[in-house]
This record gives C-alpha cells, structure tokens and sequence, in this order.
C-alpha cells in the first residue's frame, strides 16, 4: 500500500471512532447508556419494545401531547393505552 492510502485509511478509521462515540458528558445530561445496557434495564422493568404504524395526524397528534408531558411520548402512548383498554371492557 502506499503512505497515503494508509492516512486514508486511518483517517476513515478515526472517522468511524468519532461517530459511533456518544456525546460526552459535559454536553449531556447525565452518563449516556449504551443500546445494551439501555435494554437491560428496560426488560428489568419489564418494558418491551412495540412497534406500530400510525397515520400521519395521528402520530402528529401523540407528539403534540407528549411535548407537554412530562413522561415524554412513551408515559403519552402507556396512558391513552391504558384508558382506552379500560373504557372497553
């Protein structure tokens, strides 16, 4: 290989480094978790991914409430689930 195809490649290795690396604590609130440590401690809580498709203004509508929760769109979502299973019984 020549000299510069080896910058190159370095360069892209660092590159590659620099995006996969989370943000840093001084511009974060608070220690970031990885994807892995984040799942593990959702299933110790015994939250489980669920994945739907919504219509546009539907979606639309759950992002505009959850801006005013607290809870943010997942607290929105368990809520309005929860009360709508409730009224159907």
């Amino acid at each position: 290989m020549k000299k510069t195809d080896l910058y190159k490649n370095l360069a892209s290795k660092i590159d590659r480094n620099m995006k996969q690396a989370g943000t840093p604590d001084r511009f974060s609130q608070g220690a970031l978790l990885d994807r892995k440590e984040q799942r593990k401690l959702d299933q110790a809580k015994g939250l489980i991914p669920f994945a739907v498709k919504l219509d546009a203004q539907l979606a639309e509508q759950l992002r505009s409430l959850a801006e005013s929760h607290e809870g943010g769109l997942n607290a929105v979502v368990e809520s309005l689930l929860r009360k709508g299973l409730a009224a159907s019984v």
